[in-house]
């Protein structure tokens, strides 16, 4: 016989652990002169963190994305986000680079022809509270591909869109 039992009993019989949801953490997508772009999620995962993307008004094609080390896309240019998030000095870039890479790599994303990007990546190089520490973090397109091995960023070029993660 079935008998239905109370959401506390379920709990404590599964542990609470897989009732909690993740941590996450994002921002809207801001583009030059404050042009709304889309959103960023970033979500906790066991070993790394997976990263949601909506965009639109991009350039068709490739684009760069990076965690960057500081929660600050101003100016226009986004330099206050700084550089890619990284544990050593001085940081080496490329996920395809022998000599490793930094925290921040991300794998491209592509921009349809209207622009458009809907995409999700994950990345086992940093866990949440690295992206959460003092200063913050963002998340940066850049107008071009990354090569995942030029230093220091891949020739992702300028920085279209910035996102912080608060």
């Amino acid at each position: 016989m079935f008998r239905p039992i109370s959401l506390a009993v379920a709990a404590s019989l599964l542990g609470s652990a897989i009732l909690t949801p993740a941590l996450a953490a994002g921002g809207m997508l801001m583009g030059a002169a404050n042009a709304m772009h889309g959103n960023v999620t970033v979500t906790a995962a066991p070993k790394g963190v997976l990263v949601k993307i909506d965009a639109t008004g991009l350039t068709p094609g490739w684009h760069a994305v990076h965690f960057h080390e500081k929660g600050d896309c101003s100016p226009d240019t986004f330099t206050n986000a700084g550089a890619h998030v990284h544990t050593m000095t001085p940081a080496t870039h490329g996920l395809l680079n022998p000599a490793g890479n930094d925290l921040g790599d991300l794998p491209n994303i592509y921009a349809a022809a209207d622009g458009s990007v809907h995409a999700e990546l994950f990345s086992q190089l940093v866990m949440m509270p690295q992206l959460m520490d003092a200063d913050g973090s963002s998340v940066v397109i850049h107008a071009s591909p990354d090569d995942y091995t030029t230093q220091p960023i891949g020739g992702a070029g300028a920085r279209v869109a910035c996102a912080v993660i608060k």
